[in-house]
């Protein structure tokens, strides 16, 4: 078996447990949580925003270990703290203690991703490395379709289902050691932060901004689906499907760009995640808008993610894993800002407002270049 398709597995299959279930599963179960423990949308918003926030801090210490230990260790750090989080998640009894499991299930996705793109650099040959991440990139669409089933079983299970999570996450510390090279190119400056070209300058702008407005599907859609269409867990499910069945498309992100371009790619699928955004949440929708809103919202942001990862790693070849930390981590970054916001803008105006707002970011990152 060629290192591409081994690897590739493997690393699909991690960021599906590590993003679908660790930090993005959290907005799914999030009306059954808030009725639990009595969470305001505000709190609820800062509860997200610190998910975000724990993947920061993550992600800059992956990027350093993995060029410092490999990608092997890393990888295996991912599995661990993710499924240690899910635990938390799942036995929280006060806000107090799920902010602090979300915060350490959410940094598994930054510790996550970097040493997969170390490993694809040191293993897989170079005509296949752009599609090789882009496909493992787009397990974050796997993770999320399996949850919505999980929702539509279970109902108010929520403990449970994060239980579950959780053994899947044990399971991949164990794969880790079979699939992941102990070791890649390590680089004298891991210690270093990169240059800031412009490259990497308007990658930072249009990756905050693309963070900033994904928070109103990632963190709220469950909300906001409870909230126009009376949806309860098993609709939440639904959404949840349809996001994470269209989103695995976006591991065609790869091929599209090398047809068509990275610039013309990263716009048509702002305007898409922006629509997708407006399906969802405004309040003229319908279930069948709603769900093609999920959809596209989907695709969207995996392909955009795909654009981010292709961006950075072109921008720092020879420090592949530290050029996706700078987009992956401005993603982050958006994301931590904006969730509370959202969460703000809910209480104090509308979801309609919102929602529009924060459609108008998705646009905003069109300005950019790669």
């Amino acid at each position: 078996m060629s290192p591409a398709l081994y690897l590739g597995g493997f690393g699909f299959g991690l960021i599906a447990v590590c993003y679908g279930f660790a930090r993005f599963a959290f907005g799914l179960f999030l009306p059954q949580i808030d009725a639990a423990l009595s969470l305001s949308s505000t709190l609820s918003g800062l509860i997200s925003g610190g998910s975000f926030l724990g993947y920061c801090v993550a992600i800059l210490l992956s990027a350093y270990l993995t060029e410092r230990a490999g990608p092997r260790f890393v990888a295996l750090l991912a599995s661990l703290v993710a499924a240690l989080g899910m635990t938390g998640i799942a036995f929280a009894h006060s806000p107090v203690w799920l902010a602090a499991a979300v915060m350490l299930a959410g940094s598994s996705t930054g510790l996550a991703s970097p040493p997969m793109a170390a490993a694809v650099a040191a293993i897989v040959e170079k005509h296949r490395q752009s599609a090789t991440n882009t496909v493992i990139n787009a397990g974050t669409g796997a993770g999320v379709v399996l949850c919505g089933p999980v929702a539509l079983l279970m109902g108010e299970q929520w403990r449970l289902a994060f239980a579950g999570f959780a053994a899947v996450a044990f399971a991949f510390a164990l794969l880790a050691f079979f699939c992941v090279p102990a070791s890649a190119n390590r680089s004298r400056d891991a210690a270093r932060l990169p240059p800031l070209t412009g490259a990497l300058k308007r990658l930072i702008a249009a990756s905050f901004l693309v963070g900033a407005a994904s928070t109103a599907v990632w963190s709220f859609g469950g909300q906001l689906v409870a909230l126009r269409l009376d949806w309860g867990s098993p609709g939440a499910g639904l959404l949840w499907i349809a996001i994470g069945a269209a989103g695995m498309v976006g591991a065609a992100a790869g091929s599209l760009i090398e047809r068509f371009g990275i610039n013309r790619v990263h716009r048509v699928f702002l305007a898409a995640l922006a629509s997708g955004t407006l399906m969802v949440g405004m309040v003229n929708t319908t279930p069948t808008l709603a769900l093609l809103g999920g959809a596209l919202f989907g695709v969207a942001y995996i392909m955009v993610t795909g654009v981010y990862l292709v961006w950075g790693v072109t921008a720092l070849p020879h420090r592949p894993a530290t050029g996706l930390m700078v987009g992956f981590l401005t993603i982050a970054i958006g994301q931590t800002a904006g969730a509370p916001v959202f969460g703000l803008l809910m209480d104090q105006f509308s979801a309609t407002a919102a929602v529009t707002s924060f459609a108008a970011l998705a646009v905003a990152a069109g300005l950019a270049r790669a």
